[in-house]
């Protein structure tokens, strides 16, 4: 696996692609806070908060919580940062919910494993869970959503193909995700409570993490290619693209090319000025 990481930044309306800092160790999936100076990312099981005028990062004390991986998202306020942290246990995600500074951890999912990827202005987070199927068969792939108080979790997907990646738009009216259902993995959309589910993308790829703009009007997604890796699977060190498309899934065209996959872009990363966003590249 690389050992050697690339915080990028790419501007939607000039094309370019700008180097931000390098790492000679792994970090992944970089958020963007509304300061438009920072931005948060995972490494070594913890996280990083890093300033863009400075070019300084320092470790964000998150208690217990060493363990995190690359799903971690700040409220829409920025109040507070809910991250996916591991215990002992292999697969044993959990999410919890800490100020944006730094401090105690709550946790808020009973249920494991469960890996973080929105927070609604409707204070409701949702996230990708394994789940057991009722019926005595493998584990489901279920798009979950819970209060960010906490409180019980509703499944909103059918046990139909394997389903991640979840995001609220911006006004909190629709989930974005990507799921096996039709074959490959693709991009799907539907209502907070699960109805309306409607295929956004048709690609000969798989199709993976949707992110939209803070007006909801551009997403962004990750691509691997056909025959590198199974459907369900989002492996780090692949020849990936990033694509966009409008929110009516029209417009669609390849914005990038790169070296990377898992830890590129698994969660939001667009700027407040809605222009650029950040990614991960390995090398």
């Amino acid at each position: 696996m690389s050992q050697y990481s690339i915080l990028e930044i790419y501007d939607m309306e000039t094309g370019l692609r700008r180097t931000v800092r390098e790492f000679d160790r792994i970090i992944e999936a970089p958020n963007w806070l509304l300061d438009g100076d920072t931005l948060l990312y995972n490494s070594g099981g913890r996280i990083w908060r890093y300033s863009l005028s400075r070019d300084r990062e320092e470790p964000v004390d998150t208690g217990d919580c060493v363990r995190c991986n690359n799903d971690h998202v700040p409220s829409p306020d920025n109040r507070f940062l809910a991250v996916s942290c591991h215990g002992s246990a292999p697969h044993s995600s959990r999410i919890y919910i800490l100020p944006i500074e730094g401090g105690a951890p709550r946790r808020v999912t009973e249920n494991f494993p469960s890996y973080l990827h929105g927070w609604s202005v409707r204070d409701e987070l949702v996230y990708c869970a394994f789940r057991p199927d009722p019926a005595g068969g493998q584990s489901r792939i279920d798009i979950c959503t819970i209060p960010a108080a906490g409180g019980a979790e509703v499944r909103l997907t059918d046990g139909a193909g394997y389903n991640d990646g979840p995001e609220y738009s911006p006004d909190g009216a629709h989930i974005w995700f990507n799921s096996t259902r039709s074959g490959l993995m693709q991009i799907w959309r539907m209502d907070r409570d699960g109805g309306n589910l409607t295929r956004m993308t048709h690609t000969g790829g798989n199709c993976w993490f949707p992110h939209l703009s803070p007006d909801g009007k551009t997403v962004v997604y990750l691509v691997f290619r056909e025959g590198d890796l199974e459907p369900w699977e989002h492996l780090p060190d692949r020849d990936v693209e990033l694509w966009a498309m409008d929110c009516g899934g029209g417009n669609q065209r390849r914005l990038l090319s790169l070296f990377g996959g898992q830890g590129t872009i698994n969660v939001n990363s667009w700027a407040p000025d809605g222009r650029r966003f950040a990614f991960v590249s390995y090398r």
